[in-house]
């Protein structure tokens, strides 16, 4: 599935993340830290999000964070995804007023989301009969055998229709840049790697890209964040990635909707913002520290692409602050 650069008329996506106790912090930051980044990227808030528990009572995460529930599940509005959030405890929190919550709430949500045993809690319900899931990897033998009419897999991240589950913490992260890539565009998944230094830009399992050609682009990618201030020449990243240049291009428009050279473009204009926002150099030493010759020339491309000059973006950022 070829992904779009950019989307411009992205709708508001309401979130509702159900905690049971002893989560995983982990988890739950992969989750939420993502799609926050995504709201501060974009100047506005895409992803809105609430806490939720059974009964509405505070949660304690799996090291002891207390978390203040938002409300309680039954009283759980309509929402475009619902994220089901346990770790350790699954077979405790598995029961009759449970499974009757999650069915109820399943009316109610466009999307489920089962996190790390999550899933468990999902089958328990009736939620996956019939479909393909995964869950974490310490229990999913036992997952196999208690539920037969689930196709188990071990997976990372498994969708199933209107279905979502995931394995665990890393791969929770996984699971919301795909999201934020759905809804946002390639341009803006990328520019979350870079807020969160992730630095392998696509996902293990990728919307059926071959591993040879995820890895053609992961080291372009690299080579591209290693080398803003004196950039390379596609000819030069398509060496360092080890196939030919049309071959490289093919794979970017795949993957990105994009050529290289627009990716590596975003990539050190990425940069350029984030200097003019955190540092007070002028803006002719950040252009030359993301890869431009003259101010001028990265001054109409920042214009270009924030809809501002640096300058104008720079004073806007430091009175907000």
């Amino acid at each position: 599935m070829m992904q779009e650069w950019t989307k411009t008329d992205a709708a508001t996506v309401s979130i509702n993340f159900l905690l049971f106790d002893r989560f995983s912090n982990m988890c739950l930051a992969n989750c939420l830290e993502p799609i926050r980044a995504a709201n501060t990227l974009i100047g506005r808030e895409i992803y809105t999000w609430r806490f939720l528990s059974l009964e509405g009572q505070t949660v304690s995460s799996s090291s002891g964070l207390p978390v203040l529930s938002q409300g309680k599940l039954s009283n759980m509005g309509h929402c475009d995804y619902l994220f089901i959030l346990t770790s350790y405890d699954y077979h405790l929190h598995d029961t009759v007023q449970c499974r009757k919550a999650l069915q109820d709430s399943a009316r109610k949500s466009k999307t489920i989301v089962g996190l790390d045993t999550g899933p468990w809690l999902m089958a328990s319900s009736g939620l996956l009969e019939g479909r393909r899931a995964t869950l974490h990897w310490e229990i999913i033998d036992s997952f196999s055998e208690k539920f037969l009419n689930i196709d188990t897999v071990r997976h990372r991240v498994v969708k199933d229709g209107n279905r979502i589950t995931c394995a665990g913490a890393m791969s929770a992260f996984d699971l919301t840049r795909t999201m934020i890539e759905d809804h946002l565009g390639s341009s803006v998944a990328l520019d979350v790697d870079a807020m969160l230094l992730r630095d392998y830009p696509l996902p293990a399992q990728n919307r059926g890209i071959r591993s040879g050609a995820r890895s053609t682009l992961q080291r372009a990618i690299a080579a591209m964040q290693a080398n803003v201030e004196r950039p390379l020449t596609i000819t030069e990243i398509a060496k360092i990635a080890s196939c030919p240049p049309k071959t490289l291009e093919r794979r970017f428009r795949a993957a990105f909707d994009a050529t290289p050279g627009k990716v590596y473009r975003h990539i050190r204009l990425t940069v350029a913002r984030q200097l003019v926002e955190t540092t007070s150099l002028s803006i002719s030493e950040i252009s030359l520290r993301s890869g431009y010759e003259s101010a001028a020339s990265m001054s109409r491309a920042f214009r270009r692409r924030f809809g501002a000059p640096p300058r104008e973006l720079a004073q806007s950022y430091r009175s907000a602050r």
